[in-house]
Protein backbone atom coordinates (compact mmCIF):
# COMPACT_ATOMS: atom_id res chain seq x y z
CA UNK A 1 0.00 0.00 0.00
CA UNK A 2 2.80 2.47 0.90
CA UNK A 3 4.52 1.68 -2.40
CA UNK A 4 1.25 2.27 -4.26
CA UNK A 5 0.66 5.65 -2.55
CA UNK A 6 4.27 6.70 -3.19
CA UNK A 7 3.98 5.82 -6.89
CA UNK A 8 0.64 7.65 -7.10
CA UNK A 9 2.13 10.82 -5.61
CA UNK A 10 5.12 10.67 -7.95
CA UNK A 11 2.75 10.16 -10.88
CA UNK A 12 0.65 13.19 -9.93
CA UNK A 13 3.74 15.37 -9.55
CA UNK A 14 5.04 14.22 -12.92
CA UNK A 15 1.68 14.89 -14.56
CA UNK A 16 1.63 18.40 -13.06
CA UNK A 17 5.15 19.08 -14.36
CA UNK A 18 4.29 17.82 -17.83
CA UNK A 19 1.11 19.89 -17.79
CA UNK A 20 3.11 23.00 -16.97
CA UNK A 21 5.63 22.24 -19.72
CA UNK A 22 2.78 21.93 -22.23
CA UNK A 23 1.29 25.17 -20.98
CA UNK A 24 -1.99 24.06 -19.43
CA UNK A 25 -2.26 26.78 -16.76
CA UNK A 26 -5.18 28.74 -18.17
CA UNK A 27 -6.73 30.30 -15.07
CA UNK A 28 -5.22 31.88 -12.00
CA UNK A 29 -3.89 34.88 -10.14
CA UNK A 30 -0.42 36.44 -10.12
CA UNK A 31 0.82 38.81 -7.43
CA UNK A 32 3.44 41.33 -8.59
CA UNK A 33 5.76 43.68 -6.79
CA UNK A 34 6.64 46.92 -8.52
CA UNK A 35 9.95 48.49 -7.47
CA UNK A 36 11.14 52.01 -8.29
CA UNK A 37 14.79 52.86 -7.65
CA UNK A 38 14.17 56.22 -5.97
CA UNK A 39 17.84 57.08 -5.55
CA UNK A 40 18.57 56.67 -9.27
CA UNK A 41 15.36 58.43 -10.19
CA UNK A 42 16.05 61.45 -7.96
CA UNK A 43 19.71 61.65 -9.02
CA UNK A 44 18.66 61.93 -12.66
CA UNK A 45 16.38 64.81 -11.72
CA UNK A 46 19.13 66.51 -9.71
CA UNK A 47 21.53 66.31 -12.64
CA UNK A 48 19.27 68.75 -14.47
CA UNK A 49 19.90 71.34 -11.75
CA UNK A 50 23.12 72.61 -10.25
CA UNK A 51 21.86 73.25 -6.73
CA UNK A 52 23.96 72.50 -3.66
CA UNK A 53 20.97 72.93 -1.37
CA UNK A 54 18.95 70.33 -3.31
CA UNK A 55 21.81 67.86 -3.11
CA UNK A 56 22.13 68.46 0.63
CA UNK A 57 18.42 67.72 1.00
CA UNK A 58 18.89 64.56 -1.06
CA UNK A 59 21.75 63.37 1.19
CA UNK A 60 19.50 63.84 4.23
CA UNK A 61 16.68 62.04 2.41
CA UNK A 62 18.87 58.97 1.82
CA UNK A 63 19.64 58.65 5.54
CA UNK A 64 15.97 58.15 6.42
CA UNK A 65 14.38 56.59 3.32
CA UNK A 66 14.96 53.22 1.64
CA UNK A 67 16.33 53.04 -1.88
CA UNK A 68 13.32 51.32 -3.39
CA UNK A 69 9.67 52.29 -3.42
CA UNK A 70 7.61 49.08 -3.57
CA UNK A 71 4.00 48.63 -4.64
CA UNK A 72 1.78 45.56 -4.97
CA UNK A 73 -0.61 44.52 -7.70
CA UNK A 74 -2.65 41.50 -8.84
CA UNK A 75 -3.22 40.05 -12.30
CA UNK A 76 -6.22 37.71 -12.62
CA UNK A 77 -6.54 35.71 -15.83
CA UNK A 78 -9.13 33.36 -17.31
CA UNK A 79 -10.65 32.53 -20.70
CA UNK A 80 -7.93 34.35 -22.64
CA UNK A 81 -8.56 37.57 -20.72
CA UNK A 82 -6.73 39.31 -17.87
CA UNK A 83 -7.32 42.10 -15.36
CA UNK A 84 -4.43 43.98 -13.76
CA UNK A 85 -5.32 45.75 -10.51
CA UNK A 86 -2.94 47.92 -8.41
CA UNK A 87 -2.91 47.51 -4.65
CA UNK A 88 -1.38 50.77 -3.45
CA UNK A 89 -0.61 50.95 0.27
CA UNK A 90 -1.43 54.17 2.10
CA UNK A 91 2.13 54.61 3.38
CA UNK A 92 3.33 55.06 -0.20
CA UNK A 93 1.33 58.24 -0.78
CA UNK A 94 3.82 60.66 0.79
CA UNK A 95 6.64 59.02 -1.14
CA UNK A 96 4.73 59.30 -4.39
CA UNK A 97 4.04 63.00 -3.88
CA UNK A 98 7.71 63.63 -3.00
CA UNK A 99 8.87 62.05 -6.24
CA UNK A 100 6.13 63.86 -8.13
CA UNK A 101 6.25 61.61 -11.21
CA UNK A 102 3.71 59.06 -12.51
CA UNK A 103 6.48 56.45 -12.90
CA UNK A 104 6.50 56.32 -9.08
CA UNK A 105 2.77 55.60 -8.90
CA UNK A 106 0.31 52.95 -10.06
CA UNK A 107 -2.24 54.75 -12.20
CA UNK A 108 -3.69 51.93 -14.35
CA UNK A 109 -6.35 49.25 -14.04
CA UNK A 110 -5.91 47.24 -17.23
CA UNK A 111 -8.33 44.75 -18.82
CA UNK A 112 -6.93 42.82 -21.79
CA UNK A 113 -8.80 40.57 -24.22
CA UNK A 114 -6.22 38.51 -26.12
CA UNK A 115 -8.78 37.01 -28.48
CA UNK A 116 -10.09 40.38 -29.61
CA UNK A 117 -6.62 41.97 -29.14
CA UNK A 118 -8.18 44.87 -27.25
CA UNK A 119 -7.55 46.63 -23.94
CA UNK A 120 -9.65 48.81 -21.66
CA UNK A 121 -7.58 50.88 -19.21
CA UNK A 122 -8.87 52.95 -16.32
CA UNK A 123 -6.09 55.56 -16.13
CA UNK A 124 -5.60 58.30 -13.54
CA UNK A 125 -4.03 61.29 -15.29
CA UNK A 126 -3.29 64.59 -13.53
CA UNK A 127 -6.34 64.36 -11.29
CA UNK A 128 -8.72 63.06 -13.97
CA UNK A 129 -9.83 59.50 -14.72
CA UNK A 130 -9.91 58.29 -18.32
CA UNK A 131 -11.26 55.04 -19.75
CA UNK A 132 -8.92 54.24 -22.63
CA UNK A 133 -10.25 51.77 -25.21
CA UNK A 134 -7.63 50.65 -27.68
CA UNK A 135 -5.70 47.77 -29.24
CA UNK A 136 -3.09 45.75 -27.37
CA UNK A 137 0.15 47.69 -27.01
CA UNK A 138 2.61 46.95 -29.81
CA UNK A 139 6.01 45.96 -28.42
CA UNK A 140 8.97 44.82 -30.51
CA UNK A 141 10.43 41.72 -28.82
CA UNK A 142 13.58 39.68 -29.41
CA UNK A 143 13.67 36.36 -27.56
CA UNK A 144 17.01 35.17 -26.12
CA UNK A 145 18.34 31.88 -24.74
CA UNK A 146 18.72 33.20 -21.17
CA UNK A 147 16.43 31.67 -18.55
CA UNK A 148 15.66 32.18 -14.86
CA UNK A 149 13.19 30.97 -12.26
CA UNK A 150 10.47 33.40 -11.15
CA UNK A 151 7.87 32.36 -8.55
CA UNK A 152 8.59 28.69 -9.28
CA UNK A 153 8.22 28.95 -13.07
CA UNK A 154 10.96 28.59 -15.65
CA UNK A 155 11.07 31.83 -17.66
CA UNK A 156 12.87 32.87 -20.82
CA UNK A 157 14.27 36.34 -21.39
CA UNK A 158 13.16 38.69 -24.15
CA UNK A 159 14.45 42.18 -24.90
CA UNK A 160 11.98 44.72 -26.21
CA UNK A 161 11.17 48.27 -27.20
CA UNK A 162 8.08 49.88 -25.72
CA UNK A 163 6.66 53.06 -27.27
CA UNK A 164 9.42 52.64 -29.89
CA UNK A 165 12.13 53.94 -27.54
CA UNK A 166 11.83 52.50 -24.00
CA UNK A 167 14.17 49.51 -23.53
CA UNK A 168 12.58 46.57 -21.66
CA UNK A 169 13.88 43.25 -20.34
CA UNK A 170 11.13 40.69 -19.81
CA UNK A 171 10.94 37.11 -18.56
CA UNK A 172 7.97 35.02 -19.69
CA UNK A 173 6.82 31.46 -19.08
CA UNK A 174 5.16 29.18 -21.62
CA UNK A 175 3.67 27.25 -18.69
CA UNK A 176 0.99 29.96 -18.71
CA UNK A 177 0.13 30.20 -22.42
CA UNK A 178 -1.43 33.65 -22.21
CA UNK A 179 0.36 36.46 -24.04
CA UNK A 180 -0.07 38.92 -21.15
CA UNK A 181 1.72 40.45 -18.21
CA UNK A 182 1.58 43.24 -15.65
CA UNK A 183 0.10 46.61 -16.66
CA UNK A 184 -0.30 46.50 -20.47
CA UNK A 185 2.90 44.59 -21.26
CA UNK A 186 2.17 41.67 -23.60
CA UNK A 187 3.05 40.11 -26.94
CA UNK A 188 5.26 37.17 -25.91
CA UNK A 189 4.43 33.44 -26.28
CA UNK A 190 3.59 33.12 -22.60
CA UNK A 191 2.83 35.11 -19.47
CA UNK A 192 5.34 37.79 -18.45
CA UNK A 193 6.30 37.14 -14.82
CA UNK A 194 9.06 39.74 -14.70
CA UNK A 195 9.83 42.93 -16.60
CA UNK A 196 12.28 45.75 -16.01
CA UNK A 197 12.70 49.12 -17.70
CA UNK A 198 16.35 49.78 -16.74
CA UNK A 199 16.53 53.37 -17.96
CA UNK A 200 13.25 54.23 -16.24
CA UNK A 201 14.45 52.64 -12.95
CA UNK A 202 11.29 50.54 -12.51
CA UNK A 203 10.46 46.83 -12.57
CA UNK A 204 7.57 44.40 -12.02
CA UNK A 205 8.25 40.85 -10.79
CA UNK A 206 5.85 38.12 -9.75
CA UNK A 207 6.11 37.07 -6.12
CA UNK A 208 3.33 34.45 -6.15
CA UNK A 209 1.31 32.51 -8.72
CA UNK A 210 -1.95 30.75 -7.81
CA UNK A 211 -3.36 28.31 -10.33
CA UNK A 212 -7.10 27.87 -10.60
CA UNK A 213 -10.13 30.14 -10.59
CA UNK A 214 -9.00 33.79 -10.27
CA UNK A 215 -9.88 35.56 -7.02
CA UNK A 216 -10.91 38.77 -8.83
CA UNK A 217 -13.51 38.61 -11.65
CA UNK A 218 -11.90 39.29 -15.02
CA UNK A 219 -14.17 42.10 -16.16
CA UNK A 220 -13.73 45.48 -17.83
CA UNK A 221 -13.34 48.67 -15.80
CA UNK A 222 -16.17 51.12 -16.47
CA UNK A 223 -15.14 54.32 -14.67
CA UNK A 224 -13.76 57.33 -16.54
CA UNK A 225 -14.02 59.52 -19.61
CA UNK A 226 -14.03 57.45 -22.82
CA UNK A 227 -10.96 58.09 -24.98
CA UNK A 228 -8.35 56.38 -27.18
CA UNK A 229 -4.57 56.73 -26.98
CA UNK A 230 -4.65 58.62 -30.29
CA UNK A 231 -6.89 61.20 -28.59
CA UNK A 232 -5.09 61.14 -25.24
CA UNK A 233 -1.59 61.99 -26.52
CA UNK A 234 -2.41 65.45 -27.99
CA UNK A 235 -4.48 66.22 -24.90
CA UNK A 236 -1.46 65.50 -22.68
CA UNK A 237 0.85 67.55 -24.91
CA UNK A 238 -1.46 70.53 -24.66
CA UNK A 239 -1.86 70.20 -20.90
CA UNK A 240 1.87 69.79 -20.25
CA UNK A 241 3.28 72.13 -22.89
CA UNK A 242 4.65 74.54 -20.25
CA UNK A 243 6.52 71.81 -18.36
CA UNK A 244 10.23 71.24 -18.88
CA UNK A 245 10.81 69.61 -22.26
CA UNK A 246 7.13 69.95 -23.04
CA UNK A 247 6.37 67.33 -20.39
CA UNK A 248 7.88 64.60 -22.54
CA UNK A 249 9.12 62.45 -19.65
CA UNK A 250 5.79 62.74 -17.84
CA UNK A 251 3.84 61.84 -20.99
CA UNK A 252 6.05 58.79 -21.55
CA UNK A 253 5.42 57.58 -18.01
CA UNK A 254 1.67 58.15 -18.35
CA UNK A 255 1.55 56.07 -21.54
CA UNK A 256 3.48 53.04 -20.23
Amino acid sequence: MRTFIFCLVISLISQRSVAQEKGSVLNGKIEYERRVNKYAFIEKSLNKFNSNSMREDYIKYKTSHPQFLTMKSVLSFAENKSLFTPLTAQDNQVENRWNGQPIAEQINVVFSDFTEKKTVTEKKVLGDIFLVNDSLKKITWKITDETRDIAGFLCRRANGLVLDSVYAVAFYTTSIPLSGGPESFSGLPGMILGIALPHENVSWFATRVEVGKPMVPVSKPVKGRQITYRELVPLLRTTLKNFEGGGGEIIKALLL
